[in-house]
């Protein structure tokens, strides 16, 4: 515990909202958590092929630090959509543009809205989440920096999306940032987060509490290509209202080690789909965390989530579903496949049904293999080398999963992104 003890003594004397009492009394449960567990550990359950030991050998500290290589921050922005720029957990003004956003729109960062609409935070904040999740939940409660508030209001359908574009620059920084979005009853939107870094080494510490209104809509996009020796958590959850809809898709691309937890409580027949894909190389740990809850009748979700491993990486894949004693007539369907490209490469997959009630359509299923190699074979026989013919199935086993990506723009970005994980293709 001695780390952990050493985030103890380096704890911020400020930090926004430090004269409001409510948030102080929030900050403070999280840090006395956090002080009682530190980081979650491989005896605890969900987190049992995950170790965070890394995170007991550095101290990652905050910075105030804001200077970003505008070229390089350039080939992660998506055109047609306005975005928003977190730079080391803080919110930039001048490299974040939302020109033109509807006026029934509200985007500005947290710390700002912990100044302008306090009391209006309070019945967000710490709502669809608590600190008794996890330790790493506790963590951000106590040490997030800023974040961004989006407020979408009621029958506010936005024509193009928000990106919020998470950036990384100082070496051993921490990034702790809380986001919040609220999307009115009957609205619909479009949000997509992208984690990145030119920093080698840094810990970004995410969390997004996500409230949809009645017949709302939500499609979040999460695309994770963190430093090679970054450390990554970050965690999504929801709460549904009745007949709304969630759509997330799930890119894991980069950082040394990752955990992403998606949770959402659904209400009457809401809708939950989930789409992921994680690729893994070196000595990459990438864990994947999902929990669905239905608890009202007539829900529907749908989860399917596919991993390639390469040299040493190792996946995790542990998902979810609950349907309470009240969800009758729910309908459930999850799907985890995974693909090893060699021998060293591991995944551990832990798909879970808890049903208590007696009318419900739930299945699940689970597949962990290696190329076919006839198929291979019958590449080579049409004038490829092993290699390419290797990366192109492959590519095609992974391309299904970007496929499913609706917005162009973003599909370009994360074409290039598995690409490069399969250099030998020539496409």
């Amino acid at each position: 515990m001695a780390a952990d003890n050493a985030y103890l003594a380096a704890y911020p004397a400020a930090l926004p909202g430090s004269d409001l009492p409510w948030l102080q009394q929030v900050r403070s449960a999280g840090l006395q958590a956090f002080a009682e567990h530190g980081f979650p550990n491989t005896r605890e359950e969900e987190w049992r092929y995950t170790n965070l030991a890394a995170l007991n050998k550095t101290l990652f500290a905050p910075t105030e630090h804001q200077t970003v290589d505008a070229e390089w921050l350039k080939a992660w922005r998506l055109e047609d959509a306005w975005s928003v720029v977190l730079v080391n957990g803080r919110f930039s003004v001048d490299l974040s543009n939302l020109a033109g956003l509807p006026e029934a729109v509200t985007v500005t960062s947290l710390k700002q809205a912990l100044l302008d609409r306090p009391a209006w935070l309070q019945d967000y904040l710490g709502q669809a989440v608590a600190d008794s999740e996890h330790s790493l939940v506790a963590f951000n409660t106590a040490w997030f920096s800023d974040g961004v508030l989006i407020e979408v209001a009621a029958k506010q359908v936005l024509d193009q999306p928000i990106q919020i574009l998470h950036v990384v620059t100082e070496a051993d920084a921490l990034a702790a940032t809380r986001n919040l979005l609220v999307i009115g009853d009957q609205a619909e939107a479009e949000v997509i987060e992208t984690f990145v870094g030119s920093a080698t080494s840094y810990f970004t510490a995410a969390v997004a509490e996500c409230f949809l209104g009645s017949n709302a809509g939500l499609t979040l996009y999460k695309v994770q290509a963190e430093a090679d020796k970054a450390q990554h958590f970050g965690g999504t959850y929801l709460k549904q209202a009745p007949d709304s809809r969630f759509m997330h898709h799930n890119f894991a691309f980069g950082a040394l080690l990752a955990r992403s937890d998606i949770h959402s409580d659904l209400d009457k027949a809401s809708e939950c789909s989930l789409n992921g894909l994680y690729l893994g190389g070196n000595r990459q740990h990438i864990d994947n965390h999902t929990r669905i809850n239905h608890l009202k009748p007539h829900g529907i979700s749908r989860e399917f989530y596919k991993g390639v491993l390469d040299q040493r990486a190792r996946g995790v894949f542990q998902g979810r579903v609950i349907v309470s004693e009240d969800a009758q007539q729910t309908d459930s369907q999850m799907n985890n496949r995974n693909l090893l490209l060699s021998r060293d490469a591991e995944v551990d997959t832990k798909p879970q049904l808890e049903i208590y009630a007696d009318d419900v359509k739930c299945s699940h299923g689970v597949t962990v293999g290696q190329l076919e190699e006839k198929s291979v074979f019958y590449l080579q026989s049409r004038g490829l080398d092993e290699a390419a013919a290797r990366n192109i199935l492959t590519f095609a086993f992974a391309n299904e999963m970007v496929d499913k990506v609706e917005n162009e723009g973003l599909k370009a970005l994360l074409v290039e992104q598995v690409l490069a994980h399969f250099p030998a293709i020539n496409l």
